[in-house]
């Protein structure tokens, strides 16, 4: 059925001429408002909901809910372009939308070019703009690109857990970049991109890591260089990887800095107890030395046996002399380093 629509697509597109774009389709014919526009996304950052400065054209559904846009004044590259309706008694323009948004909008976004024919069936629920029938192949891109973001999300419901959460980024990431890459068509990798980089969304912290080692977000800079130079969504993506990549640079930076300025601490910090240490031992080196100096020798050498911990008795037996000349000289040491102890002598 979807091979026989496109075919009568292509037939009424030549019939209408091959300059001619033609986007038609049906709403519910019960809707209180069948004001139905097209907008033309040229900032792929402002996909997520209508803004009025985007709306082209504005046409009326009959009776039925037909509704049709046609003309010749699209760009004859591909472009991002959403038909709406509004659920809402007051138009786009009404004052009770919040920010432009009314949760009654229904809206398909698409990609699309002068001369394509495109066709918006109502489902048999009654949903419109839920399907998309095409001469261009692309066209409903977008659209299942939003079926893969809404897999996503169930994935994650399913294997709720922060161990699980690395793994299933990675998984997502990879499909959605492949999916884009496969399809030849840098319009639809903008489209994700702009979802997967949004700084609102669960998604960015990891684009931020997947950024710093991917290879894809420069081959898809390349790509749109090839499909698309000197377009505005072209440079507006230039711009933002190059603002990512300066921003990722000075936080790698920041982190070598901090890296250098910890080994500097420890290293200083190893100096200067280093640094105390020597200082302690010439200190003690002089205090031995100007000892030495002041003892005589045999004083000296009770003063060093001491220092060894031996006895009174053992240090007579050692000098080979009495018991009472070695508490002599201890009494001279004592005297002489002004000491009252033998722990102050081992101290020194």
């Amino acid at each position: 059925m979807r091979i026989l629509s496109i075919v009568l697509l292509f037939f009424l597109g030549i019939a209408q001429g091959i300059s001619q774009y033609i986007f038609s389709g049906e709403i519910s014919c019960t809707a209180e408002n069948k004001t139905v526009y097209l907008s033309l996304v040229e900032n792929y950052r402002k996909s997520s909901r209508v803004y009025a400065d985007q709306i082209l054209k504005e046409t009326q559904a009959d009776a039925d809910g037909y509704f049709k846009f046609e003309g010749d004044n699209l760009s004859e590259q591909n472009r991002i372009y959403r038909i709406h309706t509004d659920g809402c008694e007051d138009n786009a323009e009404g004052g009770s939308h919040f920010l432009k948004h009314c949760p009654d909008t229904q809206s398909v976004l698409f990609i699309a070019k002068k001369g394509d024919t495109i066709l918006f069936p109502l489902l048999e629920n009654n949903q419109p703009l839920c399907e998309i029938n095409s001469t261009n192949k692309n066209a409903d891109l977008l659209l299942e690109i939003d079926y893969l973001k809404e897999q996503m999300i169930l994935d994650f419901m399913e294997y709720n857990s922060k161990a699980n959460e690395l793994l299933t980024f990675q998984k997502w990431f990879k499909i959605f970049q492949e999916y884009g890459e496969e399809n030849g068509e840098p319009l639809a990798e903008l489209f994700i991109y702009d979802f997967l980089s949004d700084r609102a969304s669960e998604t960015h912290p990891y684009y931020v890591v997947d950024a710093k080692t991917n290879p894809y977000y420069s081959q898809l800079a390349e790509r749109l260089e090839s499909q698309y130079p000197n377009i505005p969504f072209t440079q507006q993506y230039l711009n933002e990887i190059a603002a990512d990549q300066l921003l990722q640079n000075q936080e790698t930076s920041k982190s070598d800095s901090k890296i250098l300025m910890y080994v500097v601490y420890v290293v200083l910090t190893i100096m200067l107890l280093q640094a105390v240490f020597f200082s302690i031992t010439l200190i003690r080196t002089k205090k031995r030395t100007k000892t030495s100096e002041k003892l005589t020798n045999q004083e000296q050498k009770v003063f060093n046996a001491i220092r060894k911990g031996k006895t009174n008795k053992e240090i007579a037996s050692e000098l080979f002399i009495s018991l009472s000349t070695v508490k002599t000289h201890i009494n001279n040491i004592y005297k002489k380093l002004r000491v009252n102890s033998r722990e102050e002598i081992k101290k020194i």
